[in-house]
């Protein structure tokens, strides 16, 4: 069965027309997907430095340990060793901060980078 001639090309005309719509809700997924990885990350980042600061509770060693433990960007990573003395047995509380950037065509540009926290309690060992 043929189409009449006036609907030719409609489909077209549709594809066009939603294209742009989907290509962009795509484009948001994988942001979503970049954010969420990175959210992990941190997560992970905030282990590892709590692990280091309760074996040696200086901001130093927490910080290279959380450097060295990921590939998120370090100029964007800040690590932050709380509590006034410590003694072994105290608590430790270590708190990292990542500002995860958005950086996939398109929503980047409509979306702000994420700033992202993870805080762990640790005892001095």
């Amino acid at each position: 069965m043929r189409s009449p001639r006036h609907e030719r090309g409609q489909a077209t005309v549709e594809l066009v027309l939603v294209l742009p719509v989907v290509v962009a809700l795509a484009l948001a997924v994988v942001q979503v997907g970049v954010v969420v990885r990175d959210r992990l990350l941190v997560s992970h980042v905030g282990r590892e430095a709590a692990r280091a600061a309760a074996v040696e509770p200086t901001a130093e060693a927490a910080t290279a340990a959380a450097r060295q433990a990921t590939s998120l960007a370090s100029d964007r990573l800040a690590v932050i060793v709380g509590g006034g003395s410590i003694a072994p047995g105290d608590r430790l509380m270590v708190t990292v901060r990542y500002q995860a950037p958005t950086t996939v065509p398109l929503v980047g540009l409509l979306v702000p980078d994420v700033m992202m926290e993870a805080t762990v309690t640790v005892r001095v060992e």
